[in-house]
């Protein structure tokens, strides 16, 4: 996996309040407004991996998947992680949804591979309120990403890659995941972990 790249992202910064958890409640939306969504049964969660550098050598390791129902938590344990530069963590849902979330310090980067997923889901409802995105109408048929397309452009994914990655019918979510983890030069670690936490 390359180095990660400090220069220009794209990202917003969480306030530092001496305490993680506070940082990230007060950076979502404490208007309850997924309160009626369920969260994602086991058999919905496609897995859910962190990936990293220590040392130099990159490294993919499987996360608690009920960090797939709760953004905040998913932020605070990918800043836990001993990464050289930060660490990238991946959910999936259903084969149908996913979330990249960047964590570097107090900068976070986000992305939703469907904005119409924050009325199904309370992570993707996370990513919507963390980012200060309007609610999707469910009715609207045009599935759109959510949040920064360019969120590995230094690793190997430009916006574009990942947006024509996005748009790729063929593929379930999962699946697009496993080929960013190819092009980020990690995939065969993410796979072994991905499937053997994740069966």
């Amino acid at each position: 996996m390359p180095d990660f790249d400090d220069d220009e992202y794209e990202s917003f910064d969480l306030e530092d309040s001496g305490d993680d958890s506070d940082a990230e409640a007060d950076a979502v939306d404490d208007g309850t407004e997924d309160d009626d969504l369920d969260d994602a049964a086991p058999d919905e969660i496609d897995f859910v991996v962190a990936a990293y550098r220590e040392d130099g050598q990159p490294m993919v390791q499987a996360l608690a998947a009920d960090l797939a129902n709760d953004l905040e938590e998913l932020i605070i344990q990918l800043r836990r992680l001993p990464g050289d530069a930060g660490a990238i963590g991946f959910v999936s849902l259903v084969e149908e949804v996913f979330v990249i979330a960047r964590v570097r310090g107090q900068h976070v980067q986000l992305l939703l591979s469907d904005g119409a997923a924050a009325t199904e889901w309370p992570i993707a409802r996370d990513v919507a309120d963390m980012l200060g995105e309007e609610i999707p109408d469910p009715e609207d048929e045009e599935a759109e990403p959510m949040g920064d397309l360019g969120i590995l452009s230094d690793l190997g994914v430009s916006d574009f890659d990942m947006s024509t990655l996005i748009d790729n019918l063929d593929l379930s979510s999962d699946q697009m995941l496993i080929e960013i983890a190819d092009k980020i030069k990690i995939g065969p670690q993410f796979r072994k972990v991905a499937e053997s936490a994740f069966p």
